[in-house]
Protein backbone atom coordinates (compact mmCIF):
# COMPACT_ATOMS: atom_id res chain seq x y z
CA UNK A 1 0.00 0.00 0.00
CA UNK A 2 1.41 3.79 -0.59
CA UNK A 3 0.94 6.03 1.37
CA UNK A 4 1.06 9.83 -0.11
CA UNK A 5 1.25 13.23 2.26
CA UNK A 6 -0.05 16.30 0.45
CA UNK A 7 1.68 19.24 1.33
CA UNK A 8 0.93 22.58 0.33
CA UNK A 9 1.78 26.00 1.53
CA UNK A 10 2.24 30.02 0.88
CA UNK A 11 4.87 32.09 1.71
CA UNK A 12 3.84 36.09 1.75
CA UNK A 13 7.05 38.38 0.47
CA UNK A 14 6.39 41.83 0.97
CA UNK A 15 9.54 44.70 0.87
CA UNK A 16 10.09 48.73 -0.51
CA UNK A 17 11.72 49.75 -3.09
CA UNK A 18 12.78 53.38 -2.06
CA UNK A 19 14.21 56.05 -4.23
CA UNK A 20 16.16 58.94 -2.31
CA UNK A 21 18.77 61.11 -2.47
CA UNK A 22 21.74 61.50 -0.21
CA UNK A 23 20.83 58.16 1.64
CA UNK A 24 23.66 58.25 4.19
CA UNK A 25 23.23 61.36 5.12
CA UNK A 26 22.60 61.61 8.81
CA UNK A 27 18.86 62.96 8.97
CA UNK A 28 17.84 60.56 6.35
CA UNK A 29 15.87 58.05 7.95
CA UNK A 30 15.12 56.06 4.58
CA UNK A 31 18.46 53.11 5.64
CA UNK A 32 17.12 52.58 9.31
CA UNK A 33 13.32 52.63 8.47
CA UNK A 34 13.77 49.18 6.72
CA UNK A 35 15.70 47.78 9.93
CA UNK A 36 13.86 45.64 12.05
CA UNK A 37 12.62 47.65 15.05
CA UNK A 38 13.14 47.17 18.73
CA UNK A 39 16.78 45.79 18.77
CA UNK A 40 20.38 46.84 17.37
CA UNK A 41 20.79 44.85 14.59
CA UNK A 42 24.39 44.19 13.39
CA UNK A 43 25.27 44.82 9.78
CA UNK A 44 28.03 43.75 7.03
CA UNK A 45 28.31 46.36 3.97
CA UNK A 46 30.08 44.75 0.76
CA UNK A 47 30.69 47.85 -1.49
CA UNK A 48 31.30 48.10 -5.35
CA UNK A 49 35.28 48.94 -5.88
CA UNK A 50 34.25 51.02 -8.53
CA UNK A 51 31.70 53.04 -6.22
CA UNK A 52 34.33 53.60 -3.42
CA UNK A 53 36.57 54.97 -6.48
CA UNK A 54 33.89 57.34 -7.45
CA UNK A 55 32.62 58.03 -3.81
CA UNK A 56 35.84 58.29 -2.16
CA UNK A 57 34.17 59.34 1.01
CA UNK A 58 31.59 57.01 0.82
CA UNK A 59 32.92 54.30 3.75
CA UNK A 60 33.43 57.31 5.91
CA UNK A 61 29.64 58.39 5.47
CA UNK A 62 28.48 54.94 6.31
CA UNK A 63 30.76 54.65 9.16
CA UNK A 64 29.43 58.55 10.17
CA UNK A 65 26.14 57.01 9.52
CA UNK A 66 26.61 54.12 11.75
CA UNK A 67 27.51 56.34 14.59
CA UNK A 68 24.59 58.71 14.37
CA UNK A 69 22.16 55.92 14.65
CA UNK A 70 23.93 53.72 16.70
CA UNK A 71 21.01 52.51 18.85
CA UNK A 72 19.67 50.53 15.77
CA UNK A 73 22.34 49.18 14.32
CA UNK A 74 26.34 48.52 13.81
CA UNK A 75 29.20 47.38 11.74
CA UNK A 76 30.03 44.29 12.76
CA UNK A 77 33.59 44.66 10.12
CA UNK A 78 35.39 46.86 7.95
CA UNK A 79 33.20 47.35 4.52
CA UNK A 80 34.43 44.85 2.03
CA UNK A 81 35.18 46.53 -1.28
CA UNK A 82 35.18 43.84 -4.16
CA UNK A 83 35.59 44.49 -7.97
CA UNK A 84 32.42 45.61 -9.73
CA UNK A 85 31.66 44.45 -13.34
CA UNK A 86 31.23 40.91 -14.32
CA UNK A 87 34.88 39.91 -13.09
CA UNK A 88 32.80 39.58 -9.16
CA UNK A 89 30.77 36.79 -11.10
CA UNK A 90 33.33 35.12 -13.03
CA UNK A 91 35.80 34.48 -10.05
CA UNK A 92 34.35 32.40 -7.26
CA UNK A 93 36.67 33.52 -4.97
CA UNK A 94 35.10 36.84 -4.43
CA UNK A 95 31.81 35.39 -3.51
CA UNK A 96 33.51 33.00 -0.90
CA UNK A 97 34.96 36.17 0.62
CA UNK A 98 30.91 37.50 1.73
CA UNK A 99 30.70 33.49 2.98
CA UNK A 100 33.92 33.58 4.82
CA UNK A 101 33.03 36.56 6.29
CA UNK A 102 29.73 35.33 7.96
CA UNK A 103 31.71 32.80 9.92
CA UNK A 104 34.33 35.40 10.91
CA UNK A 105 32.08 37.90 12.07
CA UNK A 106 29.29 35.86 13.44
CA UNK A 107 26.51 37.18 10.55
CA UNK A 108 23.68 35.29 11.10
CA UNK A 109 20.12 35.38 9.78
CA UNK A 110 19.01 38.16 11.55
CA UNK A 111 21.68 40.11 10.38
CA UNK A 112 21.95 42.23 7.38
CA UNK A 113 24.22 42.13 4.92
CA UNK A 114 24.15 45.36 2.75
CA UNK A 115 25.18 45.40 -1.12
CA UNK A 116 26.05 48.28 -2.82
CA UNK A 117 26.96 48.47 -6.46
CA UNK A 118 25.73 47.77 -9.51
CA UNK A 119 23.78 44.69 -10.80
CA UNK A 120 26.84 42.55 -10.56
CA UNK A 121 27.73 42.94 -7.40
CA UNK A 122 24.81 42.70 -6.14
CA UNK A 123 23.82 39.29 -8.03
CA UNK A 124 27.21 38.08 -6.35
CA UNK A 125 26.29 39.39 -3.14
CA UNK A 126 22.91 38.21 -3.12
CA UNK A 127 24.13 34.67 -3.65
CA UNK A 128 26.26 34.65 -0.98
CA UNK A 129 24.00 35.58 1.41
CA UNK A 130 21.46 33.60 0.43
CA UNK A 131 23.71 30.37 0.85
CA UNK A 132 24.95 31.22 4.14
CA UNK A 133 22.77 29.84 6.98
CA UNK A 134 20.30 28.87 4.61
CA UNK A 135 19.87 32.99 3.83
CA UNK A 136 20.69 36.06 5.70
CA UNK A 137 19.09 39.60 5.43
CA UNK A 138 19.89 41.38 2.05
CA UNK A 139 19.56 45.17 1.78
CA UNK A 140 20.47 45.82 -2.06
CA UNK A 141 21.49 49.64 -2.64
CA UNK A 142 21.77 49.77 -7.07
CA UNK A 143 24.28 52.41 -7.86
CA UNK A 144 23.61 51.83 -11.62
CA UNK A 145 21.15 53.09 -14.06
CA UNK A 146 20.57 48.85 -14.82
CA UNK A 147 19.97 47.80 -11.50
CA UNK A 148 17.97 50.92 -10.22
CA UNK A 149 15.29 50.29 -13.05
CA UNK A 150 15.91 46.16 -13.11
CA UNK A 151 18.42 43.84 -11.66
CA UNK A 152 18.33 45.52 -8.24
CA UNK A 153 14.61 45.85 -7.95
CA UNK A 154 13.86 41.76 -8.65
CA UNK A 155 14.55 38.37 -6.34
CA UNK A 156 17.32 36.65 -8.50
CA UNK A 157 20.43 36.03 -7.59
CA UNK A 158 23.56 34.24 -9.64
CA UNK A 159 27.15 33.83 -9.96
CA UNK A 160 28.38 32.83 -13.59
CA UNK A 161 29.75 29.01 -13.77
CA UNK A 162 31.13 27.00 -16.45
CA UNK A 163 31.61 30.49 -18.84
CA UNK A 164 27.85 30.45 -18.70
CA UNK A 165 26.30 33.23 -17.34
CA UNK A 166 24.14 33.20 -14.20
CA UNK A 167 24.59 29.15 -13.83
CA UNK A 168 24.55 29.15 -9.87
CA UNK A 169 21.82 31.19 -8.80
CA UNK A 170 19.07 31.85 -5.92
CA UNK A 171 15.41 33.30 -6.16
CA UNK A 172 15.38 35.12 -2.98
CA UNK A 173 13.72 38.29 -1.99
CA UNK A 174 15.57 41.21 -0.86
CA UNK A 175 14.62 43.18 2.87
CA UNK A 176 14.78 46.17 1.08
CA UNK A 177 16.05 48.19 -1.96
CA UNK A 178 17.54 51.84 -1.39
CA UNK A 179 18.06 53.70 -4.83
CA UNK A 180 20.33 57.07 -4.05
CA UNK A 181 19.53 58.84 -7.47
CA UNK A 182 23.31 61.18 -6.59
CA UNK A 183 24.92 57.81 -7.27
CA UNK A 184 24.50 58.27 -10.83
CA UNK A 185 25.81 61.38 -10.94
CA UNK A 186 29.61 59.84 -11.42
CA UNK A 187 28.75 57.36 -14.09
CA UNK A 188 30.84 56.86 -17.08
CA UNK A 189 28.60 57.77 -20.31
CA UNK A 190 28.47 53.26 -21.53
CA UNK A 191 27.18 52.84 -18.00
CA UNK A 192 24.62 55.55 -17.60
CA UNK A 193 23.12 54.75 -21.08
CA UNK A 194 23.43 50.86 -20.12
CA UNK A 195 20.34 51.01 -18.34
CA UNK A 196 17.62 52.33 -20.48
CA UNK A 197 17.80 49.15 -22.78
CA UNK A 198 16.28 47.20 -19.95
CA UNK A 199 13.52 50.14 -20.09
CA UNK A 200 13.50 49.93 -23.86
CA UNK A 201 12.89 46.50 -23.18
CA UNK A 202 10.00 46.22 -21.17
CA UNK A 203 8.34 49.40 -22.96
CA UNK A 204 8.24 47.43 -26.18
CA UNK A 205 6.32 44.41 -24.88
CA UNK A 206 4.11 45.45 -22.94
CA UNK A 207 3.30 49.56 -22.95
CA UNK A 208 3.28 51.50 -25.86
CA UNK A 209 3.01 54.74 -24.27
CA UNK A 210 6.20 54.14 -22.44
CA UNK A 211 8.32 53.56 -25.58
CA UNK A 212 6.90 56.33 -27.08
CA UNK A 213 8.12 58.59 -24.30
CA UNK A 214 11.38 56.93 -23.99
CA UNK A 215 11.27 57.75 -28.10
CA UNK A 216 10.51 61.49 -27.17
CA UNK A 217 13.43 61.70 -24.09
CA UNK A 218 16.35 59.63 -25.82
CA UNK A 219 18.33 62.83 -27.11
CA UNK A 220 17.83 64.25 -23.71
CA UNK A 221 18.81 60.82 -21.41
CA UNK A 222 21.82 60.59 -23.62
CA UNK A 223 22.46 64.16 -22.99
CA UNK A 224 22.88 62.90 -19.73
CA UNK A 225 19.10 64.94 -18.63
CA UNK A 226 18.72 64.01 -14.83
CA UNK A 227 14.98 64.13 -14.61
CA UNK A 228 13.71 61.80 -17.76
CA UNK A 229 16.32 59.64 -16.33
CA UNK A 230 14.68 59.60 -13.29
CA UNK A 231 11.35 59.41 -14.65
CA UNK A 232 11.94 56.30 -16.79
CA UNK A 233 13.85 54.70 -13.62
CA UNK A 234 10.76 54.52 -11.30
CA UNK A 235 8.52 54.14 -14.35
CA UNK A 236 10.50 50.42 -15.41
CA UNK A 237 11.53 49.56 -12.02
CA UNK A 238 7.57 49.78 -10.83
CA UNK A 239 7.10 47.76 -14.46
CA UNK A 240 9.50 45.32 -13.46
CA UNK A 241 7.97 45.01 -10.36
CA UNK A 242 4.36 43.99 -11.38
CA UNK A 243 5.66 41.32 -13.52
CA UNK A 244 7.46 39.56 -10.32
CA UNK A 245 4.20 39.82 -8.48
CA UNK A 246 2.51 38.03 -11.44
CA UNK A 247 1.96 34.35 -11.83
CA UNK A 248 5.60 33.11 -11.69
CA UNK A 249 7.73 35.73 -9.65
CA UNK A 250 10.26 31.86 -9.03
CA UNK A 251 9.98 31.10 -13.42
CA UNK A 252 9.07 27.46 -12.59
CA UNK A 253 7.93 27.49 -15.92
CA UNK A 254 9.87 28.01 -18.83
CA UNK A 255 8.04 31.81 -19.42
CA UNK A 256 10.16 34.53 -19.15
CA UNK A 257 8.83 37.61 -21.25
CA UNK A 258 11.32 40.14 -19.62
CA UNK A 259 14.40 38.33 -21.14
CA UNK A 260 13.13 39.65 -24.22
CA UNK A 261 16.48 40.46 -26.37
CA UNK A 262 18.21 38.28 -23.65
CA UNK A 263 19.04 35.05 -25.38
CA UNK A 264 21.39 36.70 -27.95
CA UNK A 265 22.95 39.52 -25.12
CA UNK A 266 23.91 36.77 -22.76
CA UNK A 267 26.17 34.73 -25.07
CA UNK A 268 27.44 37.91 -26.98
CA UNK A 269 28.67 39.28 -23.08
CA UNK A 270 30.48 36.04 -23.09
CA UNK A 271 31.61 35.99 -26.66
CA UNK A 272 33.26 39.48 -25.91
CA UNK A 273 34.98 38.53 -22.87
CA UNK A 274 32.38 40.70 -21.38
CA UNK A 275 33.60 43.76 -23.48
CA UNK A 276 30.60 44.11 -24.21
CA UNK A 277 28.54 45.20 -21.17
CA UNK A 278 24.93 43.70 -20.19
CA UNK A 279 23.56 46.68 -20.96
CA UNK A 280 24.58 47.20 -24.37
CA UNK A 281 24.44 43.30 -25.05
CA UNK A 282 20.84 43.48 -24.20
CA UNK A 283 20.03 46.24 -26.41
CA UNK A 284 21.82 44.89 -29.64
CA UNK A 285 19.53 41.71 -28.56
CA UNK A 286 16.74 43.88 -28.75
CA UNK A 287 17.63 45.26 -31.68
CA UNK A 288 17.94 41.38 -33.43
CA UNK A 289 14.88 39.81 -32.04
CA UNK A 290 13.15 42.97 -33.24
CA UNK A 291 14.49 42.54 -37.07
CA UNK A 292 13.58 39.13 -36.76
CA UNK A 293 9.90 40.01 -35.68
CA UNK A 294 9.80 42.53 -38.79
CA UNK A 295 11.67 39.65 -41.07
CA UNK A 296 8.66 37.43 -40.04
CA UNK A 297 6.26 39.85 -41.01
CA UNK A 298 4.96 40.58 -37.94
CA UNK A 299 6.18 44.52 -37.59
CA UNK A 300 6.18 46.94 -40.23
CA UNK A 301 9.68 48.32 -41.56
CA UNK A 302 8.64 51.58 -40.42
CA UNK A 303 8.23 50.50 -36.73
CA UNK A 304 11.61 48.83 -36.85
CA UNK A 305 13.01 51.25 -37.94
CA UNK A 306 11.62 53.71 -34.99
CA UNK A 307 13.14 50.86 -32.83
CA UNK A 308 16.33 50.47 -34.13
CA UNK A 309 16.17 55.11 -34.12
CA UNK A 310 16.30 54.77 -30.24
CA UNK A 311 18.74 52.47 -29.89
CA UNK A 312 21.02 54.96 -31.73
CA UNK A 313 19.87 57.76 -30.54
CA UNK A 314 20.82 56.57 -27.02
CA UNK A 315 24.56 55.56 -28.38
CA UNK A 316 24.31 51.95 -28.24
CA UNK A 317 25.60 49.88 -31.46
CA UNK A 318 23.72 47.58 -33.47
CA UNK A 319 26.21 44.99 -34.50
CA UNK A 320 29.28 44.00 -32.47
CA UNK A 321 31.82 41.27 -34.59
CA UNK A 322 30.93 38.49 -31.68
CA UNK A 323 27.47 38.66 -32.96
CA UNK A 324 28.29 36.45 -36.50
CA UNK A 325 29.21 33.05 -36.39
CA UNK A 326 27.69 30.05 -34.94
CA UNK A 327 28.84 30.28 -31.76
CA UNK A 328 25.78 33.05 -31.01
CA UNK A 329 23.40 30.09 -32.29
CA UNK A 330 25.16 27.71 -29.96
CA UNK A 331 23.55 30.50 -27.55
CA UNK A 332 20.19 29.60 -28.60
CA UNK A 333 20.40 26.31 -27.31
CA UNK A 334 22.41 27.19 -24.21
CA UNK A 335 19.18 29.89 -23.34
CA UNK A 336 17.12 26.26 -23.72
CA UNK A 337 19.16 24.52 -21.54
CA UNK A 338 18.55 27.63 -19.14
CA UNK A 339 15.11 27.45 -19.23
CA UNK A 340 15.25 24.04 -18.20
CA UNK A 341 13.09 22.46 -21.06
CA UNK A 342 11.07 23.94 -24.11
CA UNK A 343 12.59 26.84 -25.76
CA UNK A 344 10.84 30.07 -25.35
CA UNK A 345 11.34 33.31 -26.83
CA UNK A 346 9.79 36.52 -26.47
CA UNK A 347 9.07 38.38 -30.03
CA UNK A 348 7.09 41.45 -31.25
CA UNK A 349 3.55 41.30 -32.34
CA UNK A 350 3.48 44.89 -32.48
CA UNK A 351 5.08 47.68 -30.74
CA UNK A 352 3.86 47.43 -26.93
CA UNK A 353 2.80 43.83 -27.45
CA UNK A 354 5.33 40.99 -27.12
CA UNK A 355 3.98 37.28 -27.99
CA UNK A 356 6.32 34.32 -27.45
CA UNK A 357 7.22 30.79 -29.67
CA UNK A 358 8.65 28.30 -28.60
CA UNK A 359 10.95 27.67 -31.82
CA UNK A 360 13.78 30.49 -34.21
CA UNK A 361 14.48 29.41 -37.45
CA UNK A 362 18.16 29.92 -37.55
CA UNK A 363 18.30 31.01 -41.24
CA UNK A 364 16.35 34.00 -40.59
CA UNK A 365 18.58 34.60 -37.32
CA UNK A 366 21.43 34.65 -39.47
CA UNK A 367 19.36 37.19 -42.12
CA UNK A 368 18.59 39.32 -39.26
CA UNK A 369 22.54 39.50 -38.01
CA UNK A 370 23.43 40.60 -41.59
CA UNK A 371 20.86 43.09 -41.97
CA UNK A 372 22.44 44.57 -38.16
CA UNK A 373 25.62 44.41 -39.83
CA UNK A 374 24.98 46.56 -42.80
CA UNK A 375 22.89 48.99 -40.71
CA UNK A 376 24.91 49.61 -38.62
CA UNK A 377 27.47 50.66 -41.15
CA UNK A 378 24.74 53.35 -42.48
CA UNK A 379 24.93 57.11 -41.60
CA UNK A 380 22.95 57.66 -38.28
CA UNK A 381 20.66 60.43 -38.64
CA UNK A 382 20.75 61.67 -34.79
Amino acid sequence: MDTILQQSFSVSFNYPVCFTEKLFSAENPVFVNVLEKGKKVKTFFVVDSGVVEAFPNLLGEIKNYASYHKERFYLCAEPLVVPGGEACKNDPAIYQQVVQATNDFGIDRHSYIVAIGGGAVLDMVGFAAAISHRGIRLIRIPTTVLSQNDSGVGVKNSINYFGKKNYLGTFTTPIAVLNDFNFLQTLDDRDWRSGISEALKVALIKDLDFFELLEANASAMARREIEPMKTQIIRCAQMHMDHIAGKDPFEFGSSRPLDFGHWAAHKLEHLSNYRVRHGEAVAIGIALDSTYSHLLGWISEEDLNRILQVIQTLGFSLYEPELSGENLIQGLREFQEHLGGELTIMLLEKLGKGVEVHEMDEQLIRKAIEFLQVKSQEPKLI
